[in-house]
């Protein structure tokens, strides 16, 4: 990867790109929750995985000598991991309001940080996640589906094994080709569960329609604004405008889904946000980056 640069102009040119990905995610989490009447939150995970892949395949291929028995292995499970993230976070988000799905899912790569730094300013931060994720407690089966929080921390499982994943396959002979097949056997994987929620109505133009723009706004603009950031900004600096994302969510579900949160659910998300942005700043250029 290119250094980061150190002008003022280019700084800020990435920040905002990392918004700018930030809020496309969100945004297309928030209208993949339309598609979850039609086609389910398999059918609509599946749609969405299918045409990112398509995009992703296009732009970015591997050369088929790079493709030796461990990169394929590394790919394959990678894929699979992938399916496991993408699938949870969907069936947490059919339960959960935006900003609370995507807080507990957080959890997955500020235990990657948090792991990955081991000082002593980590306790805090990680008493500091702690008691975030605590505030959400009392609405555990009294406003938030207890299925739907496991369903977001096992999302946050595969979210910590997918960066240490995208690690190895980035950097491996395949690089970006094999983050984009990884795609495509996620795709695959999803297809039993995809098929079982969405049935027939996967063939509706209207809704294969708003599956590409979740498509597009949940992978492919965030991925191509993020690998452009990273060639400019460090990585404790991007971990720490990524850790963002739980707040955005909240706002993002607040405007377009009406998913208005009680003030102790937003302290728990500054909580996590900031502890997240503590570890991220922190964590060493060494460790697996988000």
């Amino acid at each position: 990867m290119t250094p980061p640069r150190d002008t003022a102009s280019d700084q800020r040119l990435a920040a905002g790109l990392v918004l700018i990905g930030i809020g496309s995610v969100q945004c297309g989490s928030a209208l993949a929750t339309t598609l979850f009447d039609d086609l389910g939150p398999a059918g609509a995970v599946l749609v969405r995985t299918a045409f990112a892949a398509i995009v992703l395949v296009a732009i970015w291929r591997p050369a088929r000598r790079t493709l030796d028995r461990e990169t394929v292995r590394s790919i394959a499970l990678f894929g699979v991991v992938l399916a496991g993230m993408n699938l949870c976070f969907f069936l947490a988000l059919d339960r959960l309001p935006l900003g609370i799905a995507v807080t507990l899912e957080f959890t997955g790569p500020l235990a990657v940080a948090l792991l990955g730094s081991r000082t002593r300013t980590d306790v805090l931060w990680a008493l500091l996640a702690a008691l975030g994720i605590l505030l959400f407690a009392p609405d555990i089966g009294d406003g938030l589906d207890p299925v739907g929080v496991a369903f977001a921390f096992a999302a946050a499982f595969f979210w910590a094994l997918y960066i240490l994943l995208a690690t190895r396959v980035g950097r491996g002979p395949a690089g970006l080709g094999g983050l984009s097949f990884a795609m495509v056997i996620a795709a695959v994987v999803l297809i039993p569960a995809g098929l079982h929620d969405g049935g027939g109505e996967l063939l509706e133009p209207a809704l294969l329609a708003a599956g590409l723009a979740v498509a597009l706004l949940s992978s492919v603009i965030p991925y191509a604004a993020e690998l452009v950031a990273l060639r400019r900004l460090r990585p404790s600096t991007f971990g720490v405008l990524l850790s963002l994302e739980p707040a955005v969510a909240a706002l993002i579900g607040a405007i377009a889904l009406s998913q208005a949160l009680d003030g102790r659910q937003l302290v728990a998300i500054l909580l996590v946000v900031a502890a997240s942005a503590g570890a991220l700043r922190s964590a060493p250029v060494s460790a697996p980056e988000v």
